[in-house]
């Protein structure tokens, strides 16, 4: 049981969740880890969360909790 992300004119097909997560999921710019859920994207880059993008040099960047 297949499925088909369609993604920025591309079709994936992948066979678990899991595969597509690793495929598609973008990766923190700061400290490379996949950013499942919640990220923030300053200036076209993509960071986990607000710290690793301090630590990058972009400010004004809170998280909310």
């Amino acid at each position: 049981m297949s499925f088909e992300v369609h993604a920025q004119g591309a079709v994936h097909v992948f066979d678990c969740f899991s595969c597509a997560i690793h495929r598609m999921a973008p990766i923190c710019e700061h400290c490379r880890c996949r950013i499942i859920g919640q990220g923030v994207e300053v200036e076209g880059h993509w960071y986990c969360g607000a710290h690793c993008s301090r630590a990058e040099g972009k400010a004004g960047i809170v998280d909310r909790v």
